[in-house]
């Protein structure tokens, strides 16, 4: 359905709609290079084009298309939590959260819409009701908008913190202490499918927490994001000559390890509607369960991993966010 407003005052599209609509700026430029603005019957095609006062300016959301093809579904995901605003899945190894052109084979976006599940439009058809991202390879909790004011809402959660994840991993060397690794991340110049502690690059730290150590130097770590760069976490410990378990790509020299054992084990975030606070646990999967029981004593499962001994540890240490 195609909207209109007279804008409220002169000046750049994506700040004037912003706030006719109480939406991010970031969220009306994803509008604009949808070809979804248009200001006195003439499409806009940058943020930064000028609007007179009460110009009229039309708009719309897009709608997901019910007769789309979708590419072959052959899994299966876990849902941990749902109501009619949101969705909290736990995401499997190997799956890419939405598509891209060097994707090829099913994402979780359409798996998402195969099931007919109701999604956001506000960031355009490649991430309809997309949060957040969780790499490829990172299993763990993921949530999902199901419309637009709650993924409006949930991403301004996420840019203030009140939303957030904490992630265990294993790696293959234990930490010396607990510490936060604050340095820049960027594509790897000298290879593209790797991100890097780049100078100039955008800010990145995370903090690690120690958890448990296993048999064979092996390690239980848990990690805390300040910012969401692309394998931020593998790059951290890859500059501190730290490798998670199977992550080959970063430097683990293993072969015993079929996947990479990270997890995005506890999230935590105020519901867009109702304002109440929400805990989710995503569970191990099998084979990085496991491995855990095999190298670890119990307690690890069974204390050292929960939501909340994960929640106090970060809290007592370093702090809120």
């Amino acid at each position: 359905m195609i909207c209109k407003i007279k804008a409220p005052f002169a000046g750049r599209i994506d700040k004037v709609l912003a706030q006719a609509l109480g939406q991010s700026r970031n969220q009306i430029s994803h509008l604009i290079d949808a070809n979804c603005v248009k200001v006195g019957g003439v499409l806009v095609k940058k943020s930064s084009f000028k609007v007179k006062k009460e110009e009229e300016i039309e708009y719309f959301f897009l709608e997901k298309k019910e007769n789309s093809t979708f590419k072959d579904i052959d899994f299966e995901i876990e849902i941990l939590y749902e109501d009619e605003d949101i969705l909290v899945i736990n995401k499997p190894s190997n799956l890419v959260v939405h598509p891209a052109p060097s994707v090829k084979e099913a994402t979780l976006l359409d798996w998402l819409k195969a099931k007919g599940i109701s999604l956001s439009t506000i960031y355009g058809e490649e991430r309809f009701g997309i949060v957040h991202r969780i790499d490829k390879d990172t299993t763990g909790a993921l949530v999902v908008a199901k419309n637009n004011e709650s993924h409006k809402i949930l991403a301004e959660e996420l840019k203030t913190k009140k939303m957030g994840r904490y992630y265990i991993a294993l790696i293959d060397y234990p930490l010396k202490e607990n510490l936060s690794i604050n340095r820049p991340i960027a594509r790897n110049p000298k290879n593209r499918l790797k991100m890097g502690i780049v100078a100039g690059g955008k800010e990145a730290k995370t903090d690690f927490i120690k958890l448990e150590e296993g048999k064979n130097n092996i390690e239980l770590i848990a990690a805390r994001l300040h910012t969401g760069r692309t394998h931020q976490i593998r790059v951290h410990l890859s500059s501190i000559n730290r490798h998670i378990l199977g992550d080959t790509l970063y430097g683990y020299k293993g072969k015993d390890i079929s996947r990479i054992f990270l997890h995005a084990r506890f999230l935590y975030l105020t519901h867009p509607k109702t304002k109440k606070a929400i805990q989710i646990e995503a569970p191990l999967f099998e084979d990085m369960r496991s491995f855990i029981e095999d190298n670890f004593t119990r307690r690890v499962l069974d204390e050292k991993i929960s939501g909340e001994n994960l929640h106090n540890t970060f809290i007592n240490y370093f702090g809120a966010l």
